[in-house]
């Protein structure tokens, strides 16, 4: 067999294991995100059963988040289309406070990361500051660092966000919405029409990622088909012979979308435990990402004491996880998703567009750690 077959056929396997784990674990009141720790417990059991038995390591598979992003990206913007949009838009003076002060925090923390673990600190400032597991592990591989090491606490630091959200929603006044697998829900709607539409939508989520990718806007995948998804929806609201006809997609889409993403983070965990993490490496990664996910409450806090928002809206608009991760999850509890989506669009901006600064920055601190250690012998 062919790499690419076997690539797929994993793929598929991963998603039959993900929809068992989603069925039983919604249930546990997990809710609509439920398929997102389905597909990290597929991603997990899956790819350590391949390694165990063909003693090969498995990449992850970035083509798969891609997909689960602009899954997830359509489904957000047609959910949030008619939301206003514009009223959280005029938040941006506080998202991009938010946005600093966590980068600070992440800078921080990845150099108290770095003394304590006795790791170098671009190793260590690729770990913590709130990123995508794949484009700060790239980044490492790319200097040449700890690829491990990276993806680990940037893993777990992802992990450990998803799970904490729903619960402390559930703690908080909000419903969690618990709801069963239902399969007519799930169905796409054969009418002609309809069908129509589908298609022209999912040409349009296309021409919104090519859009997105040429202007080099991060996270193309999502960010073109959640704009495509928000176009989409507002323009028939605005065509006469189609004003009437109440069109949302199946939610197959988001569900596929969610498990992908969530197979990604389980591929994740199973790879980035290399031959260069021990028990020491574990107990200071969970150390960092109690530091993250604290620095991201004491955010939190800032933004109710600025704002008239609940904790829960401004947990969310500042938790250092993975933003389609936090935007879905807003959606899901359908809590504010216009405010959420607005802030972490400002922050993924923000981070991608100040990498190349940070990362001169941390370079340039540790080789002048360096010179002063040589000096002093």
């Amino acid at each position: 067999m062919t790499k690419s077959t076997i690539r797929l056929s994993l793929v598929l396997l991963e998603i039959i294991v993900a929809l068992g784990l989603r069925v039983g674990l919604a249930n546990f009141g997990l809710g609509t995100v439920a398929g997102i720790f389905g597909g990290m417990g597929a991603g997990v059991i899956v790819v350590k059963s391949y390694q165990t038995l063909s003693q090969q390591n498995l990449k992850p598979n970035q083509t798969g988040r891609k997909f689960g992003q602009a899954m997830v990206g359509l489904s957000i913007g047609f959910a949030i289309a008619d939301s206003n949009l514009m009223a959280a838009s005029s938040r941006l003076p506080l998202f991009i406070f938010l946005t600093v002060f966590m980068l600070l925090c992440g800078s921080g923390i990845g150099y108290f990361y770095s003394r304590i673990s006795h790791t170098s600190l671009l190793n260590a400032m690729l770990a913590t500051v709130p990123g995508g597991v794949a484009t700060m592990s790239g980044i490492a591989a790319e200097y040449n660092r700890n690829v491990s090491l990276v993806a680990m606490v940037q893993t777990l630091r992802i992990t450990s966000v998803i799970l904490i959200i729903p619960l402390i929603a559930g703690l908080s006044d909000v419903a969690v919405e618990k709801s069963a697998f239902s399969r007519n829900d799930y169905l796409v709607n054969h009418e002609p029409i309809y069908v129509i539409l589908l298609i022209l939508a999912i040409i349009a989520a296309w021409l919104g990622v090519k859009i997105a990718s040429k202007l080099h806007i991060p996270a193309a995948s999502f960010f073109g088909t959640l704009i495509a998804g928000i176009a989409f929806n507002y323009g028939l609201s605005h065509i006469y012979f189609l004003s009437n006809i109440n069109f949302t997609l199946p939610q197959s889409i988001s569900l596929f979308g969610q498990i992908l993403l969530g197979i990604t983070v389980g591929e994740a965990w199973s790879n980035s435990c290399g031959i260069n993490i021990n028990q020491k490496n574990v107990i200071y990664a969970f150390v960092s990402v109690a530091m993250t996910i604290g620095s991201g409450f004491i955010a939190a806090t800032l933004a109710t004491w600025l704002t008239s928002w609940d904790w829960l809206t401004c947990m969310l608009v500042t938790a250092p996880g993975g933003s389609t991760e936090m935007i879905l999850v807003a959606l899901a509890l359908d809590h504010n998703p216009e405010i959420v989506t607005v802030a972490h669009s400002v922050r993924l901006m923000a981070l991608n567009l100040s990498l190349p600064l940070w990362l001169f920055l941390f370079r340039y601190w540790e080789k002048r750690g360096l010179h002063q250690i040589l000096r002093k012998h």
